[in-house]
């Protein structure tokens, strides 16, 4: 579905949104749920005072819309937002229970260990900047280039989150991630994308308003609050030559719509190629600075980005790379260092971004560290308290029947020539769908956590979680590994490993509930199971295979005809206007729109194969479910910066997508001259 989050989009991972929680510390500081971003619409009730053929938004949520108000501590608010929360409290108090409990051993006493050193304010006060101090004196050490490459290579982590990988926001210099390659299913290759800027996107840098310039004096000084907490001098000065050097990095920078576009991301170069493309970095001495000697290949997603920031280095002002070094690290670990610096963190990443007047707990704030430092080892205590067997069975029925659905919808295509049909019929049957949690749990018994020892247990998380990946180039892909963790409220499709993961967070109310109706259930959880299985045959996913290979399996005329189809539902979206002066980017979502049409429309046909779907009231509450699982407020901000930076549509414009289905214009009596009423003709059909 992620919203750092949430879930988000690439053609490498696609998700329902953009993930429940922060994948890395950074994140984490901030504790943001990010539930889709919505423009808080109008104050109506669900009593018809709006017809759904004018607002089916609004018409369904109308009575939350008008009693719900956003937490101080949110950019955003809405179902799956409050659905996070809750588990999250429930795994907060779960974790304090088992540190309080004296047999409390192995993985969970490590997990409650955690989360009591980030939860201890006065000791973390009370070292001050004495824990990041080697870090910032090794920083300070650095006297040429050749030191500063080494620097640059050791600092890299897989810390992007590919769940927001349009955005690949790492404060590294690069982003990392390894998973098989894009055309080779057999191997394991890192994949080095574009990283190394503060504020979320090229975007904030490039373009020319008085909102982007006033954000950019405010980053700015935020650089200068930072380094001055550290106790440097003439910080203005520095921050605004580490300022112009993001600028210079972010000028090198993919756009959002050339990072979704996959093929310009298929470049493989062995190192010989980056001292040929990407001269000014010694990159021999930068990957053993990485731990990556000896690797003979990698998967070059920004090739722009990396040559760019070797050309800076070539001519580099080492001064200003030692500020951009020592901001960043400070900026990272904000909240694991006195409250001065967590604070002014939030000051700019929270109000100034995202419009949050508030910060999170203390608590949330640990538990996103904790998630982000053993992920799986919480979601196992999570899934022995509150998944039971009960609900993966009848989830797993489910996504059979959803499966199947959309399997007949293939088969029905008058557009799609027999080979075609064929490959994506392999793609269907093929694929791995994980319920609940992962058949194998990640280990953590080579992780050292010491009890009161906040900062320290954060950066042995770290670094263990990065020599597990690196692991991997070693081994085999596997496509049975999750990419989220079983306490993650959101879903996930992987068309590297043609499979999908539904993790025990999100299979519960309001989404799936084992006492309401099938049409509740199918229009909630069960479009939500359609959109993932629709993934693999949205723009980005059709072009991989049955074995998530990267491969052209269509006809010529196929292809032209989707692309045709898929034209219009971008125009559709383009239309789309929450201000007056920015748009949604129906091409930048494309693929969740496309994934939320063919998804609704299979979890509809399988409904309809239940005894309840044979009542034609029935559509009604499936149609209802389907959009009360998208209500959703946001503040102004956190919604422009989702509209600027997100690969989903906000909410309101999500439930739109029932305009091209004939049924929901049956069910709610839907007539021309209503505002989202469109003509047969008009409506879209793909799959």
């Amino acid at each position: 579905m992620k919203t750092r989050w949430t879930l988000t989009k690439t053609a490498v991972v696609l998700a329902l949104c953009g993930g429940s929680f922060a994948h890395g510390l950074a994140a984490a500081q901030e504790a943001q749920v990010k539930a889709p971003i919505e423009k808080p619409a109008p104050a109506k009730s669900a009593n018809m005072t709006v017809l759904p053929g004018d607002d089916f938004f609004t018409w369904a949520n109308g009575d939350w819309l008008a009693k719900t108000e956003i937490p101080a501590d949110r950019g955003s608010w809405s179902a799956m937002g409050a659905l996070a929360e809750d588990t999250n409290t429930r795994i907060a108090k779960l974790i304090e229970e088992l540190g309080a409990d004296k047999k409390t051993s192995g993985e969970a006493r490590k997990v409650a260990d955690f989360y009591a050193a980030y939860m201890d304010e006065a000791g973390i006060e009370k070292r001050g900047l004495a824990p990041i101090k080697p870090m910032l004196n090794a920083i300070a050490g650095i006297k040429d280039k050749a030191a500063l490459v080494r620097a640059l290579g050791g600092s890299i982590r897989a810390d992007v989150d590919p769940l927001n990988a349009t955005n690949f926001f790492t404060e590294n210099l690069f982003g990392l991630w390894i998973a098989q390659g894009l055309t080779d299913s057999s191997r394991n290759l890192p994949y080095v994308l574009q990283g190394g800027l503060g504020l979320p996107d090229r975007a904030y840098y490039l373009e020319n308003n008085a909102r982007m310039a006033e954000l950019r004096t405010k980053y700015q000084q935020h650089i200068a609050a930072m380094l001055k907490l550290a106790g440097m001098d003439r910080t203005d000065e520095r921050a605004a030559r580490v300022f112009e050097l993001e600028l210079a990095l972010a000028q090198t920078h993919a756009t959002r719509e050339d990072s979704a576009n996959i093929q310009k991301s298929n470049n493989v170069w062995t190192l010989k190629d980056f001292a040929a493309k990407a001269p000014g970095i010694d990159w021999s001495a930068f990957f053993k600075a990485a731990g990556m000697s000896g690797q003979d290949r990698f998967q070059v997603y920004h090739p722009t980005a990396i040559t760019g920031a070797a050309k800076l280095l070539a001519d580099a002002d080492v001064a200003t790379w030692r500020d951009y070094l020592a901001f960043h690290k400070l900026n990272q670990y904000a909240s694991l260092l006195p409250k001065a610096f967590a604070d002014q963190r939030f000051e700019f990443n929270g109000k100034t971004l995202s419009g949050t007047p508030q910060q999170s707990a203390r608590w949330k704030r640990a538990l996103g560290a904790t998630n982000a430092a053993m992920d799986e080892a919480v979601g196992k205590v999570y899934v022995a308290r509150y998944f039971p067997a009960e609900n993966k069975a009848r989830v797993q029925q489910m996504v059979g029947n959803i499966i199947d659905a959309f399997s007949r919808r293939i088969d029905k295509l008058d557009w799609m020539a027999p080979a075609t049909r064929a490959q994506a019929q392999a793609k269907v049957k093929s694929l791995y769908v994980g319920i609940g949690y992962p058949e194998k749990w990640k280990s953590y018994d080579g992780l050292r956590i010491v009890a009161g020892d906040a900062f320290g247990n954060a950066i042995r998380a770290e670094e263990y979680h990065y020599r597990q990946e690196l692991a991997k180039l070693k081994r085999k892909p596997d496509r049975t590994e999750w990419a989220m963790p079983p306490q993650l409220v959101n879903a996930v499709n992987l068309p590297l490993q043609n499979a999908l993961n539904f993790p025990a967070a999100i299979l519960q109310p309001p989404f799936f509930d084992p006492k309401a109706s099938d049409a509740a259930n199918y229009g909630a959880i069960g479009s939500i199971i359609g959109h993932e299985i629709s993934h693999s045959f949205d723009d980005q996913g059709a072009q991989f295979d049955a074995q998530g290979r990267l491969r052209d399996w269509w006809t010529k005329e196929d292809l032209e005809h989707f692309k045709t189809a898929s034209a219009k539902l971008v125009a559709q979206y383009n239309a789309y206007k929450p201000f007056p002066d920015l748009a949604v980017n129906g091409q930048l979502t494309l693929s969740e729109n496309l994934a939320d049409l063919a998804g609704l429309e299979a979890a509809y046909d399988a409904f309809k194969t239940t005894a309840s779907g044979k009542s034609p009231e029935a559509d009604k509450d499936f149609f209802r479910g389907f959009a009360q699982g998208w209500r959703s407020k946001a503040r102004e901000a956190s919604l422009r910066r989702g509209v600027l930076t997100d690969g989903h549509a906000p909410a309101q414009y999500r439930t739109y997508i029932v305009r091209n289905l004939d049924a929901w214009y049956k069910a709610f009596d839907v007539k021309p001259g209503q505002e989202l009423y469109l003509a047969p003709q008009e409506r879209v059909k793909i799959w």
